[in-house]
């Protein structure tokens, strides 16, 4: 990192020592792309191509149906679950000016505000995306209000696009789907995440914040449930839940990292089987037929009461998280 950066980020802790204590936050990954004939003509993101009503694109049957992310009434009961939990942000995923996501995200940052919610905006790799297109984006989203960034797939794009970007665009936070420290602070990102819970486990967590503070970034790592995509994709790769062993195991990994924030893979990613929105118990006909799991077993949960279970640890880990960078401010 260079030597001026080095000595804005000391003075900055001398003179404002509660930056470093503001910083700490839970943010949750957050699909706004679901569709169905009642609300919205045809289905989207929840059939397999050509696919029936019994052939769900997930390994998991959501407690609340096959919803549409365009129903008010929807997204207003997500923000208030995810607001229970414990969740201070929602990183929602936006594929460019036009999408579904840019069309439903006025609705998303008002129900998520009412809840007490902020809301980010996780940039995809939509066609046609370069430096060019995401400083157009970066100003259409500032309208609306919404100044922190989650880039995924952020070195697609040149390392010197972003940091000449960054002198065009202040005001801004970006953040970087990056391991590599070194790159995410040449390109003059603010923070790096991994969101992959399969690729980056917790045991990965304590190198890779110890290399984003030596380079002056926040370190947001992202923990999750587990991972299936079998019934979404081609992609055989497993990372079982363990009845919330493996949720617990990144928890405590992110707070032994002295992460400055975690971020949540995810809330309602039901095609990779990351999401602890709430999850049906009880399935029939089709659903029972496909073999789709359910969060049975999970903390010694069954029936109705597990269906909740994955947003109700949250709570437990969310304050957890919190309480220990309280008790050491200067982790960073």
């Amino acid at each position: 990192m260079k030597a001026s950066r080095l000595i804005a980020v000391a003075v900055a802790l001398l003179l404002f020592p509660a930056v470093a204590q503001a910083a700490p936050r839970i943010s949750i990954f957050y699909y706004p792309w679901y569709g169905n004939p009642a609300r919205d003509g045809g289905w989207a993101h929840w059939l397999m191509p050509g696919g029936q009503t019994g052939d769900i694109a997930s390994s998991f049957y959501p407690a609340r149906g096959l919803y549409s992310s365009s129903s008010e009434a929807v997204v207003r009961a997500q923000m208030r679950e995810i607001a229970a939990a414990g969740v201070q942000e929602v990183v929602s995923s936006w594929w460019g000016w036009g999408s579904a996501e840019d069309v439903r995200l006025p609705m998303v940052i008002k129900e998520a505000n009412a809840a007490g919610v902020a809301v980010a905006v996780h940039l995809e790799p939509y066609p046609g995306r370069t430096i060019t297109t995401v400083e157009a984006d970066i100003d259409h989203l500032r309208t609306l209000g919404v100044t922190r960034i989650f880039v995924y797939r952020p070195f697609d794009i040149p390392v010197s696009d972003w940091a000449d970007l960054r002198a065009r665009e202040p005001g801004v936070q970006l953040f970087a789907q990056t391991t590599l420290a070194g790159k995410a602070d040449a390109a003059q990102f603010d923070g790096i995440y991994t969101y992959d819970v399969l690729l980056w486990g917790g045991d990965t967590f304590a190198r890779i914040c110890s290399q984003a503070h030596r380079a002056g970034l926040s370190c947001l790592p992202s923990v999750g449930p587990g991972y299936d995509a079998t019934h979404a994709t081609a992609d055989l790769r497993v990372k079982p839940r363990r009845d919330g062993a493996t949720y617990d195991g990144m928890w405590k990994a992110a707070i032994r990292s002295s992460a400055d924030g975690v971020t949540i893979t995810s809330y309602n990613e039901w095609h990779e089987g990351t999401q602890i929105e709430p999850a049906r118990s009880r399935l029939r006909g089709a659903a029972a037929a496909a073999r789709l799991q359910t969060y049975d077993g999970a903390w010694g949960r069954t029936g109705l009461t597990a269906e909740r279970a994955y947003l109700d640890r949250t709570v437990y880990w969310s304050e957890l998280f919190m309480r220990s960078r309280r008790q050491r401010p200067w982790a960073f």
